[in-house]
């Protein structure tokens, strides 16, 4: 027996081609030698579904409730770190970590985990074995020793690891203006005894912490390129002077422009940079420049009546180059930016108005016979004008029974006279780069300030720090350095599903604000892709990735499971062709 099914067309009086089909069970045999067929039931009136199961159980198939039919054993999240891995392959990540096996599978693991789940080692450990990253890697046995030993293994290539990104990314070819950017910025730890542990100025505001300071070297657009960390109470000039020897010695990369924070490259630096053993100054084409920033006293003496540092040169301009014998045979940039004067006047006044908001009260008090001494006014007076640091600009005078305070407005006008104002300091000369380009090299350092967001809190969570070792912080910190590389091609590949301003408008002059372009603007406004799409964040298209599953499915009357991957959206299509890969269904 067998289902026939027959059309045939017909053609109504308007006109129009109508098809219609019978489904028929017929048996077929033969009668002498003659085929016969003869009908048996006619399934026409049937649902199409009802028909299509009478058929499929005469061809010999065996129906099974739906329900039955497909069982999946295990459902793992694997969009995002297929993303991850895909891009640390084309960025050839695994390579440069060094050779084949084991520990640089654990070390790759850790750097991708740090991108999608940045957590503790020891919760990162657990996490491996739910998500396919693990089994991929082959790391969802390791233990807490072979975690460390792969950190250890890693530490001890971090100079060749760094030294591959500098050629890389440092070296002429690649980098033709032969500039490096270069900041320093701390993290707490927790725990007290780590060498590196010191107390020092906390960049994140943590008091009472030991901590740890890591400088940051990147290229021109804030791709890093190496770290170094170092005790705690570490200033930003020895910082500079290692690191100039990093990139000097064991990078071998000759006349680099070091642009370096205020602070940072200072006049003693400045002398030693290009010292010779002999304590002479080095004079060939290997000779290093830089490019850094004055403090305000240093502005204010330039400033001075007789200086030549005054307000009507940026009558018509907002940059101009001055010289000074203060400092022979250097350029001397100076910039006034007006939305810069005036928030920094705001913040000022809006500071002022707060810290005497909270001294009435204190003087109320007084006033009234309920507090007096002038050791307990002084106490809760000192509290007021060190909560928003603004000691200098009040004289306080104070009795045992009386109080009074007034702004010290010479003062208040000799800081505001600063507002907006910056110089920077180079001796590169001006056929090697001009005015407007040694500005912008020097606003440049906001993309390390962006990595040491992306490090510290956006992205990577490096803080705090819970090692104890000092070999192992360092290797927590390099893998967070190299986790900030990959996440620094991510974002920028990732731009057009993300907020991210994929084509900035350039500024119209290099002290002018940043800008956004209309298309961010219409991304942040509507918060939908011509398609209705939604953006995401550079977190929320992770988060998104991960949807993505692999699936372990076992068919009904069969023991084998077969991996395969949910429907992806076109958002996560997208985010694949845009890393350069299909997606895959294993990550090697």
């Amino acid at each position: 027996m067998h289902v026939a099914r027959n059309k045939r067309t017909y053609v109504a009086k308007s006109g129009e081609q109508r098809v219609y089909e019978s489904v028929l069970v017929r048996r077929t045999y033969r009668d002498g030698g003659k085929v016969r067929h003869e009908t048996l039931a006619n399934l026409s009136a049937l649902p199409a579904e009802a028909a299509a199961a009478v058929e499929a159980t005469l061809k010999g198939q065996r129906l099974v409730p739906a329900g039955q039919a497909v069982t999946i054993t295990r459902s793992v999240p694997h969009g995002h770190v297929a993303a991850a891995h895909a891009m640390a392959a084309r960025l050839g990540l695994p390579a440069l970590l060094g050779p084949a096996g084991p520990a640089r599978d654990l070390a790759l693991a850790l750097i991708i985990s740090r991108v999608v789940r940045p957590a503790s080692k020891l919760s990162t450990l657990t996490w491996w074995a739910d998500v396919s990253l693990g089994a991929d890697l082959g790391v969802t046995d390791a233990s807490t020793d072979d975690i460390y030993a792969a950190m250890d293994w890693l530490a001890g290539r971090q100079d060749s690891i760094e030294a591959k990104l500098a050629r890389r990314h440092l070296a002429p070819d690649a980098n033709p203006a032969r500039m490096a950017l270069f900041d320093l910025s701390s993290s707490w730890l927790e725990g007290t005894q780590c060498p590196l542990a010191a107390r020092g100025y906390s960049r994140d505001g943590k008091k009472g912490k030991l901590q740890i300071e890591y400088g940051l070297l990147t290229d021109p657009d804030g791709r890093p390129a190496a770290v170094r960390v170092f005790p705690g109470s570490t200033g930003d000039p020895a910082a500079f002077t290692q690191i100039v020897d990093v990139v000097r010695d064991k990078f071998q990369l000759a006349a680099m422009v070091m642009v370096g924070g205020r602070g940072m490259i200072t006049s003693a630096r400045i002398a030693a940079l290009n010292q010779l053993e002999d304590g002479s100054q080095r004079q060939d084409a290997s000779a290093y420049g830089w490019i850094t920033a004055l403090r305000a006293p240093a502005i204010r003496k330039l400033m001075a009546e007789d200086g030549p540092l005054q307000l009507s040169l940026f009558d018509e301009q907002d940059l101009a180059e001055i010289t000074s014998g203060d400092f022979p045979g250097e350029r001397l940039i100076a910039c006034r930016n007006p939305h810069l004067a005036a928030e920094r006047a705001r913040k000022r006044e809006d500071l002022l108005a707060a810290t005497e908001k909270l001294l009435v009260p204190i003087a109320a008090r007084v006033a009234a016979g309920r507090l007096a001494g002038a050791a307990a006014i002084g106490v809760e007076v000192g509290k007021v004008i060190a909560r928003y640091k603004t000691a200098k600009h009040f004289a306080v005078t104070i009795t045992d029974d009386s109080l009074a305070t007034a702004r010290r407005q010479d003062q208040i006008d000799a800081e505001a006279a600063l507002d907006g104002f910056y110089v920077l300091r180079t001796p590169v000369p001006a056929a090697e780069l001009d005015t407007p380009a040694v500005v912008s090299a020097y606003k440049n350092l906001k993309y390390v300030e962006r990595d040491f967001r992306h490090i510290k809190s956006d992205d990577l969570d490096l803080r705090p720090v819970f090692h104890r070792l000092e070999e192992r912080v360092k290797a927590h910190v390099l893998i967070c350095m190299l986790a900030c590389y990959l996440t620094w091609h991510l974002r920028k590949a990732w731009a057009p599903l993300t907020f991210t301003d994929d084509n900035p408008p350039a500024p119209a002059g290099p002290v002018a604000p940043a800008l956004r372009s209309a298309r961010a603007q219409a991304k942040a406004s509507s918060q939908h892709d011509p398609a209705g799409r939604p953006y995401y964040s550079f977190r929320g298209l992770l988060e998104h990735l991960a949807t993505l599953t692999r699936n372990q499915v076992r068919f009904a009357d069969t023991q084998a499971d077969i991996p395969m991957l949910a429907e992806p959206t076109s958002t996560q299509r997208e985010a694949f062709n845009l890393v350069g890969t299909p997606i895959p269904l294993t990550l090697k």
